[in-house]
C-alpha cells in the first residue's frame, strides 16, 4: 500500500494516531453513536507491538487462545496479546458502569443516566417503595413486592411500556445489574420476577399508592434550589365513547423536568380546587411554584406562602379584571425599591 521511494518517518506511529482522531466521529456520523475505546489483538511469535506501544496503547494481557467458530468458541493453541487504546479519558469508568451511559446508544435517543440513580441506597427508591403494604400472603413469596416494583420502575425508565416487554427487560438485566438492584441469590446466580409476578403486584398495588411512593421519592432527589410548574394537560385519546378525555393536573420541576405530583381532574369540578390534591401530600418549603393565569386566585396564594411555605410565580390575564387593571396602572416608580421603612 505504500509505493516505493517513499519514507515516512514514524509512519506506523502517525497512522495509528490519525484513526484515533478520526475514529470516535466516524463512527457517530456511520452509526449513530461515539465509542469509547479500540482495540487489537497482536500474535506475539510474529510481532512485539512497538508501534502500538509508541501511540500509547496499554497492553493488558493476553487472550486465552480461543477462536469463534460456528457460533461456538474453539481453542487453537495461540494466544494473542490484547492491546486498547482509550479515545476518551472516563472511557474506563463508563466501561465499568453496571449500565450504559447515556449517548452512548445509538439513535440519538434521550436516555436516563441509571448509573446516577439513587435505587437502592440511602433515601433511595428502594427505600420509598418498602412504605407500601404488601398484600400477599407471606407464604410462597419468592420476591419481594419492593424489588418488583423497583425493577418494573427501571424498566419503564427505560422505555418498556407492557406488561411483557417489561419482563424481557428485566430477563435481560447482566448478572452485575441483577446484584446491583440487590435480586435474591440463588447459587451462582441472581433471579429476577417472571411476567405474571410482575403483572400481579402492579394489580394488586394499584396506581394511587404507587404514584404517592414515587412522588415523595422524586421531591426528595429534587429538593435544592426547586421552581415547579403547576399544569394541567388532557389526555390525547383517552376519552372512550360519550365519555371525556382523562384531564390530569402535574406538578413539574422546571430544572430536570421531573414530575413529582399527578392528580385526575373529574368532569365535575376542575383544576382550582384539585390544587391543594395535588400539593398537599408535598414538602415544598421555600419552593418557588409557577402558576398559569387559572390558578392566579386569592386563596391559592395563601395556601402556599401560609400553609406550604411555598413562594409563587402567578401569571395574570382578564379573567381577575380589578387587579389586571390595578396592575396596569402602576408607573415605574411604583416598582422601584426605597429606603422608607413604611412602603
Amino acid at each position: 500500500m505504500i509505493l516505493p521511494g517513499v519514507h515516512i518517518p514514524n509512519l506506523a506511529f502517525k497512522i495509528l494516531s490519525l484513526n484515533a482522531r478520526t475514529l470516535s466521529a466516524d463512527w457517530m456520523a456511520i452509526h449513530g453513536h461515539a465509542i469509547l475505546a479500540a482495540e487489537t489483538f497482536v500474535d506475539p511469535t510474529r510481532f512485539a507491538g512497538t508501534a502500538y506501544r509508541a501511540a500509547g496503547w496499554k497492553r493488558l494481557g493476553q487472550s486465552k487462545g480461543y477462536a469463534r467458530s460456528a457460533g461456538r468458541y474453539v481453542y487453537h493453541g495461540h494466544p494473542k496479546d490484547y492491546w486498547i487504546y482509550p479515545l476518551r479519558r472516563e472511557a474506563c469508568t463508563l466501561l465499568t458502569a453496571p449500565f450504559i451511559a447515556p449517548g452512548l446508544e445509538a439513535g440519538g435517543m434521550d436516555m436516563v443516566d441509571f448509573n446516577a440513580v439513587n435505587w437502592v441506597g440511602p433515601s433511595g427508591l428502594q427505600q420509598r417503595l418498602q412504605q407500601i403494604a404488601d398484600p400477599r400472603h407471606k407464604r410462597g413469596v419468592r420476591h419481594a413486592q419492593d424489588l418488583v416494583l423497583l425493577l418494573t420502575r427501571a424498566a419503564v425508565l427505560a422505555g418498556q411500556r407492557s406488561f411483557l416487554a417489561i419482563s424481557d427487560w428485566i430477563q435481560d438485566l447482566t448478572t452485575q445489574q441483577r446484584q446491583r438492584f440487590g435480586c435474591r441469590r440463588n447459587g451462582d446466580t441472581y433471579q429476577v420476577p417472571s411476567e405474571p409476578t410482575i403483572r400481579r403486584t402492579l394489580q394488586q398495588i394499584g396506581p394511587a399508592r404507587l404514584d404517592e411512593a414515587l412522588d415523595g421519592w422524586l421531591t426528595e432527589q429534587t429538593r435544592a434550589g426547586r421552581t415547579i410548574a403547576v399544569d394541567g394537560k388532557t389526555l390525547r385519546g383517552s376519552g372512550q365513547g360519550a365519555s371525556r378525555p382523562k384531564h390530569l393536573l402535574s406538578a413539574l420541576v422546571h430544572q430536570d423536568g421531573c414530575v413529582i405530583g399527578q392528580v385526575s381532574v373529574g368532569e365535575k369540578t376542575n383544576e382550582i380546587p384539585k390544587i391543594k390534591d395535588l400539593l398537599d401530600p408535598l414538602d415544598l418549603t421555600d419552593a418557588t411554584i409557577t402558576v398559569d393565569a387559572l390558578h392566579t386566585q386569592v386563596e391559592t396564594a395563601r395556601y402556599l406562602v401560609e400553609e406550604k411555605q411555598a413562594h409563587y410565580v402567578m401569571e395574570l390575564k382578564r379573567n381577575q379584571p380589578s387587579l389586571h387593571d390595578a396592575i396596569g396602572a402602576l408607573q415605574d416608580e411604583d416598582l422601584s425599591p426605597s429606603g422608607s421603612d413604611d412602603r
